[in-house]
């Protein structure tokens, strides 16, 4: 990862490349994304035919259920770990999980429906139609969540929900910040395995977006969360660690405060990158049927 005026000589990018080392090029203080390096696309042509046939397939409707299930899953879990730490907070966590455990139950429910879209006269509307549904439930799930996760930070960092372009306050800038990371790292492993990032499943296709790296993502989200939060917890980081820009709204990390935070994502993204390569390995492997993609 590339942050800041970095000067590198074209050697190193060439080797890079050549030992298939992606590098993602972000702004210093806004960590606005300009662009990725990487080596060749991988030769596997016929992955990205079956992937683009599998999103137009019920495929893509079950797929997304179990996206919406494993990302209410770890929520549901983070908080119940937060509320065995903070024991003063246990009706407001507990609360949220509730509603997070109804949320499941009809996620439960709805996995029998892709049979209905596959007998169905009109699938593009039935299809839509069933999206629209899992979209609404996730949003709910995700405003249960955070009405209980922004009780774990102090009043002092004013996070009382998410935002972001551009985050408003401490909290919010440091989710945006390791959700960039998580996101272009995910294209990387997506790119290396011969998958298109730009065609997924829950996050349908959208000019300029790697829709497949959204999908993958959602799910490991609350694994972001609990990081932030340890941060901030252990008092890694605290609010004197970020400035408030004047001329437009946002609140970002101080320049020696991202040298101490990136050492800190190295050291937690070691274990996350050997999931997230798996995870990729293993959707490359279902839209296969089963045949090893690789």
């Amino acid at each position: 990862v590339i942050v800041g005026n970095i000067t590198l000589e074209t050697s190193v990018l060439n080797h890079l490349a050549d030992h298939g080392v992606t590098m993602l090029f972000l702004s210093g203080r806004r960590n606005r994304f300009h662009g990725m390096l990487h080596g060749k696309l991988h030769n596997n042509g016929l992955l990205r035919i079956r992937q683009y046939e599998k999103s137009l397939s019920p495929f893509t409707l079950e797929y997304s259920i179990e996206i919406i299930q494993s990302k209410v899953s770890g929520q549901t879990s983070l908080l119940k770990h937060a509320s065995h730490q903070r024991p003063d907070l246990r009706f407001p966590l507990t609360s949220a999980m509730n509603v997070l455990h109804t949320i499941n139950k009809k996620l439960s429910d709805l996995s029998v429906a892709p049979t209905d879209f596959i007998e169905s006269n009109d699938q593009d509307n039935s299809k839509t139609s069933f999206l629209q549904s899992l979209v609404g439930l996730e949003g709910s799930a995700s405003a249960a969540y955070f009405s209980g996760y922004t009780k774990l930070f102090p009043p002092s960092l004013k996070f009382t929900g998410r935002n972001r372009r551009p985050p408003r306050d401490p909290v919010n800038a440091v989710l945006s910040l390791c959700y960039t990371m998580l996101h272009y790292e995910t294209v990387s492993e997506i790119e290396a395995v011969g998958l298109d990032p730009t065609i997924g499943f829950l996050h349908q296709f959208e000019y300029g977006r790697e829709s497949l790296a959204c999908d993958l993502v959602e799910i490991n989200r609350p694994v972001v969360d609990e990081f932030v939060w340890e941060l901030f917890r252990e008092r890694s980081l605290t609010d004197r660690d970020f400035a408030y820009e004047k001329e437009r709204p946002g609140c970002y990390l101080k320049k020696e405060s991202r040298k101490r935070f990136y050492p800190w994502y190295e050291v937690w993204a070691k274990t996350l990158r050997h999931h997230l390569t798996d995870a990729v390995r293993a959707i490359a492997r279902r839209i296969m049927d089963g045949e090893d993609p690789l």
